[in-house]
């Protein structure tokens, strides 16, 4: 079997260099760019960010991700956001009171951790949902975390389900709880940084890329 080809989005915020040597590790062959086109035909796009919601919403509109991101979703080819990528893909983020336009792609709102410190960084377990495929093998492990906001809440898990399949979320705390990680059909997220998570976050990325066939 061909190794998969994914594009690691360019677009000025995120790990970026990292991620593409932690996917190169695990067998995937990565572009980095911000084409349009590489990005739409790659079997998998991911969706990096470091720093500030609002900054990051910008930095992906400057480059057309935002419209990459909704065209492959509509179209059912896999995109797996990490950190500040997740985030985004909520409706909004609320930093130093000022509220900023997420993708959409869920419902929901990014918030401060309310914790006795702030940022959230370093090593924590999660709680994997038993039907996770991106934490098969890995619901005992930990994740590098780097960040002072999150999803504490998410509105799509109670959906009917006899409209759409429930999304399957992984939580974790500090402070409070908050959501660790995503997956909803084509749609994957980890607020957490898999290229820093040693072989943990290794097997995670195979994970995910075993779901790219």
């Amino acid at each position: 079997m061909s190794s998969p080809r994914v594009v690691v989005l360019d677009y000025g915020f995120g790990n970026v260099r990292s991620a593409v040597r932690a996917l190169e590790r695990v067998g995937a062959q990565v572009e980095l760019t911000a084409d349009k086109s590489a990005a739409m035909a790659a079997d998998g796009l991911v969706v990096p960010g470091v720093g500030a919601f609002a900054a990051v919403m910008t930095g992906l509109r400057a480059v057309g991700g935002d419209q990459v991101v909704d065209r492959r979703l509509a179209g059912g080819r896999p995109v797996l956001g990490i950190c500040v990528g997740m985030q985004v893909m909520f409706a909004e983020g609320v930093e130093h009171g000022r509220r900023a336009e997420g993708l959409g792609q869920w419902p929901g709102v990014v918030d401060r951790l309310e914790a006795d410190v702030v940022p959230h960084m370093g090593w924590a377990t999660i709680e994997a949902d038993p039907a996770s495929v991106l934490f098969e093998g890995l619901h005992d492990e930990r994740f590098y975390f780097v960040h002072s906001y999150a999803a504490r809440s998410f509105p799509l898990h109670d959906a009917p389900a006899e409209r759409l399949t429930p999304p399957v979320v992984t939580w974790a705390e500090h402070g409070d709880r908050f959501v660790a990680a995503v997956e909803n059909g084509p749609l994957s997220a980890a607020q957490f940084h898999p290229e820093k998570s040693g072989d943990a976050g290794a097997q995670l990325l195979r994970n995910w890329l075993g779901t790219l066939a």
